[in-house]
């Protein structure tokens, strides 16, 4: 139960944490309104997700100014996140509307079919029932109670219960009383849509392996992810449980894009980089070039670092894990420090820091792959052609890859695209891959350990996807 914030919600306390018998019922309460709601017309559910964006409008300032105090993340940031979240609740509502996502098809009976006659056959897709969600620290709308994971569960009948990310607990009550209000608006079950509130992991682990719970879908950090990836596939009867654990996001650069357009590339690899203090899934962490040009570069991109501000991140914690994570990176062999940005002045900071290392010492330790949350990048520095392959050859999965290349450098890259395709669910061309576009053509997602099934996306239309499973029926 949410806290009331109808007063003074900047100076409310945050809603207290839901215990085990109410988490409980909460997840019985879902088992047993999933019948009505998967039956129930698209129209209807159209409508509630239309009605949760409207609501979430009417919040006005308010729900900005509480975000802002939580996540320290800008106001027009923010401003900018609630109008992509209604967005999705909208687009959403126009798939459920459509029915689209059942996808039929039908197959005519065939009695004289020799030698055996054929019955009529119609594959359909099904919700899979109640979906659990794990929302994100860095976006509170978007990725929250009511973003896409929600509302793509929503749209295809699926009832979900949402963990209120504990980095902003009062930005989730405030959306979770517009979630009460629609439900009732439209004569809904209260279990149709839930929230609960705790600060550490337990809760929501019980939640994920209840019975009641069909999926789950969780953005954030892979030790997060594949902890409760794992309990999803331990149940009795395993689940599906989509995760989006982030990436290092490798940016390639070569030679003569380099020569051509090298300063639009460093001053727009540093926006990107900095970006939100850092704090974006699809920030380009590693960056791959070859030669001298290549050094000269990463020389001219340290002399922007140096005069990074500070920032201030999403939370202590964060900070913290982002200063434990260069100190790690730090402590491995042939990593140099091309610059520090301007120091920090409270332990929910970040310092902007560049590295560089060569390409034989980032082959030999795995580790340097691994995402740095904040405010870093990672220039890998390869010799030849041959040199970048092997590193690109070695990349784990990814969210993101992105090619900065010529015309004729692009015709010449059918063997780096055969490896980065393998390797990435988006690749980017001449741009950077902070921001996702959302619509039907999205992927977010990638190879493990970026995404744990590379098949299916968190963000656009095809999100529906993962909270549906066919079913044929033969007359």
């Amino acid at each position: 139960m949410s806290a009331d914030l109808s007063v003074s919600p900047l100076s409310a306390s945050p809603p207290p944490e839901t215990s085990w018998a109410a988490a409980e019922a909460m997840a019985i309460a879902a088992k047993n309104a999933f019948a009505a709601f998967c039956n129930s017309k698209g129209k209807a559910r159209a409508e509630f997700l239309r009605s949760l964006a409207s609501g979430i409008e009417a919040l006005g300032e308010m729900l900005l100014e509480v975000a802002h105090a939580e996540t320290a993340l800008p106001l027009a940031r923010l401003g900018n996140e609630r109008g992509r979240t209604c967005m999705q609740l909208r687009m959403f509502a126009d798939i459920a509307e459509s029915e689209a996502w059942r996808q039929g098809v039908v197959l005519a009976a065939d009695p004289q079919r020799q030698p055996t006659p054929r019955a009529r056959l119609e594959l359909r897709q099904r919700a899979v029932g109640p979906v659990l969600v794990f929302g994100a620290s860095n976006f509170p709308l978007a990725f929250s109670v009511a973003g896409g994971d929600s509302a793509a569960a929503l749209a295809v009948g699926c009832p979900v219960i949402a963990k209120a990310h504990p980095a902003h607990p009062r930005t989730c009550a405030l959306v979770e009383q517009v979630i009460a209000q629609s439900l009732s608006k439209h004569g809904l079950d209260a279990g149709v849509f839930q929230v609960f509130y705790e600060q550490g992991i337990e809760t929501g682990a019980r939640m994920l392996a209840h019975p009641a719970i069909c999926a789950g879908a969780f953005t954030g950090s892979q030790s997060g992810g594949l902890a409760l990836l794992r309990i999803a596939q331990s149940r009795k009867q395993p689940i599906p449980f989509f995760a989006e654990m982030g990436s290092s996001n490798p940016l390639i650069v070569l030679p003569q894009a380099l020569r051509d357009r090298g300063a639009a590339l460093l001053e727009g690899l540093h926006q990107s980089l900095m970006m939100g203090v850092g704090q974006f899934c699809t920030r380009p962490g590693l960056i791959l070039g070859i030669g001298a040009d290549f050094t000269n570069f990463g020389e001219q991109l340290a002399q922007k670092f140096n005069v990074s501000p500070a920032g201030t991140m999403l939370s202590v914690e964060i900070a913290k894990r982002y200063g434990v994570a260069l100190q790690a990176r730090e402590a491995c062999p042939g990593i140099k420090v091309l610059a520090r940005g301007e120091p920090t002045n409270s332990a929910r900071q970040a310092q902007a820091v560049l590295h560089s290392v060569a390409a034989a010492d980032f082959l030999a330790q795995n580790e340097l792959q691994h995402e740095v949350f904040g405010p870093t990048g990672l220039l890998v520095c390869c010799e030849d052609k041959a040199t970048l392959q092997r590193c690109i050859e070695q990349l784990d999965g990814q969210l993101t890859a992105s090619i900065w290349c010529s015309e004729l450098e692009r015709r010449e890259l059918a063997e780096l695209l055969f490896e980065l395709e393998n390797r990435a669910g988006r690749l980017v061309f001449n741009g950077f891959p902070t921001g996702v576009e959302v619509g039907p053509a999205t992927m977010h997602g990638g190879p493990f350990p970026a995404s744990s099934d590379s098949r299916f996306s968190s963000v656009g239309a095809t999100a529906t996807t993962r909270f549906v499973r066919p079913i044929c029926y033969q007359e």
